[in-house]
């Protein structure tokens, strides 16, 4: 098999000749493994999709995770000034705005004016325009979608790679446009006091990342993620998580699926006690499924629970094994998690969420070497 037929069988639910390896990676990772310049790997779309098609070779991986997509052609002419340092690179932009690119990490901006957020009590829906205009990344942080170049760096990945292994895109849950638009406090509060007009938002923003992530299976991606981390319970509950995240999630996973790509829904954290709820959302699979103490996922249970309804990616622990460990730790967990995710199919061997920045690179080449080593059917 191929890697992108192993990944395709893998993905549904059938047996392939071994157990798939994919893991996503964090931007600071990918940045200290090429040494790429930052802020042209972050808005650069031939810069980001040669670091990713590289990183996939490097650690041998079936398929390839674009996490960005959108990057706009003029950047460039945006810049003031860039100024390189040791810890990073510092740009002015002409609108008076900075940007600090770490060598190993996400961008930091520091706008040349405060955010005014939109109060939550007299926001009208409708305002919300129908495509989403921007990525919202963590913290604030925004990948602004250059609608002229919404899919370029998927153009380019699928170029480099050569039809020969799994393509992803990836999109976010509407539960974060809403959280990013509101603020954390005024968002949470929004939801109780007005779950209607609160729906009515979710709504649109659904609307939005539907076409976006269509637009994404057109461009000829097998896959979309549907990033969704603060969906986990450690900060939603169940009952929260049927009204306000659900529902919207498998308007865009239906729209996926109907256009012959696979869905699946990335959540951090603790998914123990939600695992039937997410696979009753029509998705294909399930990622990360944290591992105590990130989570509280055993795969085995999530096997046996979940096994025979959606794929599963997912559940080394990032931090504790794969960051902190050594290689030789690394190995016979991921052994392990190959032996009990292998039986049936339906498992692709991963992280349970990104690859950390400094981990060290030789953690990472013993996953590949792991599932050829115990991964065979």
């Amino acid at each position: 098999m191929t890697p992108k037929e192993r990944m395709a069988a893998a993905m549904s639910r059938s047996v392939p000749d071994r157990v798939p390896v994919m893991c996503q990676m964090s931007i600071g990772h990918m940045l200290l493994q090429t040494g790429a310049e930052p802020a042209r790997f972050w808005h650069a779309a031939d810069t980001f999709a040669d670091g990713l098609v590289k990183m996939r070779s490097l650690y041998g991986f079936d398929g390839i995770l674009v996490s960005l997509h959108g990057h706009s052609a003029g950047w460039e002419r945006r810049v003031a000034a860039l100024d390189r340092g040791p810890g990073g690179e510092r740009v002015r932009w002409k609108n008076g705005d900075t940007t600090f690119f770490p060598f190993d990490d996400l961008p930091v901006v520091h706008p040349a004016r405060t955010p005014v957020r939109p109060d939550f009590g007299r926001f009208d829906p409708e305002s919300l325009p129908p495509e989403v205009a921007y990525i919202p990344v963590s913290q604030g942080l925004r990948f602004a979608l250059d609608p002229e170049h919404l899919f370029d760096v998927i153009s380019i990945v699928r170029e480099l790679a050569g039809g020969e292994f799994s393509i992803h895109g990836e999109v976010t849950s509407p539960l974060d446009y809403f959280l990013d638009l509101f603020g954390f406090e005024q968002a949470m509060i929004g939801f109780l006091e007005d779950p209607g007009r609160a729906a009515q938002i979710l709504g649109r923003f659904t609307a939005g990342v539907v076409a976006v992530a269509e637009g994404l299976v057109d461009e000829g991606v097998d896959a979309v993620k549907i990033s969704s981390p603060f969906a986990g319970a450690g900060f939603l509950s169940m009952a929260f998580y049927r009204t306000f995240v659900l529902p919207y999630e498998s308007r865009i996973v239906r729209a996926v699926e109907a256009r012959g790509a696979r869905a699946y829904l990335h959540t951090c954290g603790d998914i123990h006690d939600r695992l039937e709820l997410m696979a009753g959302s029509g998705a294909s699979g399930i990622e990360c499924l944290d591992p105590p103490p990130l989570g509280r996922v055993d795969l085995a249970d999530a096997k046996k629970r979940i096994g025979g309804k959606v794929f599963i990616k997912g559940n080394i622990d990032p931090v504790h094994v794969l960051l902190s460990g050594s290689a030789e730790i690394v190995r016979d967990d991921a052994l392990r998690r190959v032996a009990t995710g292998k039986p049936g199919g339906g498992y692709i061997l991963s992280t349970a969420c990104s690859i950390a920045p400094r981990t060290p690179r030789e953690n990472v080449l013993v996953l590949a070497e792991a599932a050829e080593a115990g991964g065979n059917y």
